[in-house]
Formats: C-alpha cells, structure tokens, sequence
C-alpha cells in the first residue's frame, strides 16, 4: 500500500509528525508547517484510505498506526502532532510498540466519548459504497463538511481539492468509506501506554472534544482559546507552543 508524505524543513534531528484526522488530508497542516521554526524537520503522510494514500483492507488505530511508522525513520526521534482520529494514531505509536522513537506527542481535537447510536451510524457510513458526484465542486462541498472544514479553507485551496479524485464516472471523495469504521478508542489504556509525555488539547469551542470530557483523562487538557474542532486550520500558529514544550521548552 502507498502512502503520500510531504515533508520539509531540516533533514537532521527530531522531526515533527503531523497526522490529520478522517476525512481531512495532510494539506490540513500548511498553515502549521509555515509557523514552524524552520530549522525543524516535519512530514505529514496521508493516512490510508485519505487523500493520495491507497486504502485498507480493514481499519483499526493499530493498523492506521503501523502504516505511519512505515514511512518515518527509526533514527528520528519525533514528536508527534494528531489530530482527531490523528491523535489516536499519534497515541497508538507513543506506545512504544512501533519502530518510531517517539519523545513527545499532541492529541487535537479527540473525540473521546462515543455513543453506541454515534459507533451504529459510523458503521452504517463505512458500509455504503463511494458516491459518485457529477462535479467536482460537488464532491469538495461534500468532502469538507465530512471533514469539518466547510466555511474554513476555500473549495479551490489544496485542503478541499486534495480530498477528492476524479474517476471514470465522476468525482469521488479520496477518503475510503471504510475508514469510518475504525470504532471508539480506548483512551485510559493508550493513555497508560504512552511512553512519552502526553498533552491533551482542543479548541474552546470544540463540541467534538470539551473540556470536561478531557479533564476526566488529563488533569491539564491545553484549551486554546477562541477555537473549534479544527483549531490547526483556525489557528495553527497557537500550536507552536504546544510542540515547543514537547521538545524541551516551556508552554507559553
């Protein structure tokens, strides 16, 4: 299976791993990537089944996980940004059970609480075959309200187009329906597997990710204020802070 990757900044060193969440592509982390300092090193792949990355036969964090850890190098240390379903693949690596050393790792957004009707209907999702759209402005509005990213980046940014591929019968999103499926994460167990410091965060007005839910995991989630679920596209810069403490620096 292949995996798109992009990546920049310094070659040598620690590099910062940016995984986005279902639905979303690594395009997602443009404005992160200009915020960088950039002596650092970072790489963003596509996860399976989502943008330029080929599909799974069945999805599991583990699974998304181990495809991740095949394109970084093992001599890197990284410290590891995800976000939403990014975040679980981020915590499934910090477990140590997975070539990548990993020092420091940032949940975004998770969605930590899931309802049997939400696991029913996410499931039914990951059933239903691939919709096929006449345009391609159809297949982006489509794809961004999947992602959550409607009225934040436009439809001809490389965040919308990305999302979606041309077939023979039309356009399509990129994203594998099968993804959906991947089911609810069991936070306390990655939580006590991590080995490496673990910061919880999430945009103010995150309903995907409150406070209150983080604060039964965490005793100091990172609230970044005057943000939604998407706060690495609302306001990537107030996430330099975050991966600054995580290679050695004090949060701002």
């Amino acid at each position: 299976m292949a995996i798109s990757v992009r990546s920049g900044g310094s070659d040598d060193g620690p590099v910062v791993v940016l995984v986005h969440g279902l639905g979303a592509t690594n395009r997602v982390w443009d404005g992160l990537v200009e915020a960088l300092d950039p002596s650092w090193g970072w790489i963003a792949p596509d996860l399976p089944g989502h943008g330029g990355s080929g599909p799974l036969s069945g999805y599991t964090f583990g699974s998304l996980a181990a495809a991740v850890d095949a394109v970084l190098d093992p001599e890197r240390p990284a410290t590891i940004l995800g976000h939403s379903l990014g975040g679980v693949v981020g915590l499934e690596l910090a477990s140590g059970e997975y070539g990548v050393a990993v020092t420091g790792m940032c949940g975004l957004g998770i969605k930590v609480r899931w309802t049997d009707d939400e696991l029913a209907k996410a499931a039914e999702l990951a059933s239903r075959p691939s919709r096929v759209f006449d345009t391609r402005a159809e297949a982006v509005d489509r794809a961004l309200k999947v992602a959550g990213l409607a009225g934040l980046v436009a439809p001809d940014s490389p965040a919308a187009t990305s999302a979606v591929t041309e077939s023979a019968d039309g356009w399509r999103l990129a994203l594998d329906p099968g993804g959906f499926a991947v089911g609810r994460p069991d936070m306390q167990a990655l939580l006590a597997a991590a080995q490496a410091p673990v910061v919880l965060a999430a945009g103010e007005h995150d309903s995907m990710s409150p406070v209150e839910h983080l604060r039964d995991l965490v005793r100091d989630p990172v609230i970044l204020p005057g943000l939604g679920h998407n706060a690495q596209v609302e306001g990537p810069s107030a996430l330099v802070p975050i991966l600054e403490h995580l290679r050695g620096d004090p949060l701002r």
